[in-house]
């Protein structure tokens, strides 16, 4: 018998028990929210490490620790958070769980698309502006999103 076929003979034992007693004797505990401030920290910390590589260069193919290109911030930023990413921007927007733009949070990914082509991503800071690495001649900085064909993923 599995732990969720007990649980109503569990209850009908139990009387008033809590559900997280019930949890706890058929094996299996889930805290609400705890696996989203867990992501949450994780995000937030990828956000911090972006931010301290403000002003290194843009080089395409880099992955860090001194140079990097627009996936390459990303996947360092995550990497030392603890979350593996794929290399390419369009490879992490297949990997990120895609969320509206009304659900964002800080240290989202934010992912820029031509159509079904996705071209660029950074990390979502709050207040309509990213952490990334633009493009050839220029560094990690912090800007303001510049148009509306973007699409947003959570690191699982």
């Amino acid at each position: 018998m599995t732990a969720l076929n007990r649980v109503p003979s569990l209850m009908a034992r139990a009387g008033t028990a809590s559900a997280l007693t019930l949890a706890a004797v058929s094996g299996s505990i889930v805290v609400p929210g705890v696996a989203s401030e867990a992501s949450a920290a994780t995000a937030n910390t990828a956000l911090r490490i972006a931010a301290s590589k403000q002003g290194s260069p843009y080089q395409w193919g880099a992955t860090g620790p001194r140079r990097f290109d627009c996936s390459g911030l990303t996947l360092y930023s995550f990497k030392r958070a603890g979350k593996t990413l794929p290399r390419t921007a369009a490879q992490q927007y297949n990997k990120s769980r895609h969320i509206s733009a009304g659900s964002r949070r800080a240290g989202d990914l934010v992912f820029f698309h031509s159509g079904s082509n996705v071209y660029h991503v950074g990390i979502y800071a709050g207040k309509g502006k990213i952490w990334h690495a633009p493009k050839t001649g220029d560094v990690v900085k912090l800007q303001k999103i510049w148009t509306k064909s973007v699409w947003y993923g959570r690191v699982r």
